[in-house]
């Protein structure tokens, strides 16, 4: 079973795989350029005390997106991991 959810909702410490991006075909573009496509494990490192914006490891890198760029990627994780506590950076 798998739960759906935005990029912009992972906590710090949490993991989830890329299901689809849309933030706009130039946004799309500069994602895809950063490794975010379909099958990407994408873990959240660091949110600003503000919370915006956010910093992110994808495929090795760490990246910091704007919530709103955040909010259009979509992502899927398992239920028993987010059910367990079990994030692995």
């Amino acid at each position: 079973m798998y739960e759906a959810l935005r990029l912009s909702a992972l906590r710090e410490g949490e993991s989830a795989y890329v299901t689809e991006v849309s933030a706009g075909p130039a946004m799309d573009r500069r994602l895809a350029d950063l490794g975010l496509v379909r099958g990407t494990r994408v873990t959240c490192v660091l949110r600003s005390p503000a919370g915006d914006p956010c910093a992110y490891l994808i495929r090795g890198a760490l990246i910091a997106l704007r919530r709103t760029d955040a909010d259009g990627v979509a992502l899927e994780r398992r239920v028993q991991e987010v059910a367990a506590g079990a994030v692995a950076i």
